[in-house]
């Protein structure tokens, strides 16, 4: 009998395994911050909304000019129309500035996105309370009748 005692190894040590773990929760990791920064979810009760621009297909949209409450507004096609005053419309890309969250509910002439908490001014656009620093990018709203048309 031998009193040689051989070890040998029969897999990865403890520390490769750590290295690929780290490798593999970095990327993952990722995702969940887009994901949690991205546009979706649902409203409260303020409109819809599904992608930027001048509507998905870059032409404009058009919402009856009643579900825009006086104070309030709606987003739709990516587009958020207002109504500050009786009468008096106004439309911004629903695209948060902060980080391309779209923006989802309108009240009190504010206009809040959900994911970081910045609110803007549903009359102009402006920041009203940060982390965003850029307005919403105007639009143009023309009422004709029922309806109110939104274009760049």
């Amino acid at each position: 009998m031998s009193d040689d005692l051989q070890v040998e190894e029969s897999g990865p040590d403890r520390r490769s395994l750590m290295k690929a773990a780290a490798l593999v929760a970095v990327p993952v990791a990722g995702v969940g911050v887009v994901a949690a920064c991205s546009s979706g979810g649902s409203s409260s009760g303020s409109g819809s909304s599904s992608g930027g621009g001048s509507g998905s297909n870059g032409g404009p949209v058009t919402v009856p000019s009643a579900s825009v409450p006086v104070g309030g507004g709606t987003v739709t096609s990516g587009v958020v129309v207002t109504q500050p005053q009786a009468g008096v419309y106004k439309a911004f890309s629903a695209v948060c500035t902060h980080q391309g969250c779209s923006v989802k509910d309108i009240e009190n002439n504010r206009i809040k996105c959900p994911c970081h908490g910045s609110v803007f001014s549903a009359q102009d656009g402006s920041v009203l309370a940060g982390p965003a620093t850029a307005p919403l990018g105007a639009m143009t709203a023309t009422a004709s009748g029922a309806n109110i048309t939104v274009s760049k």
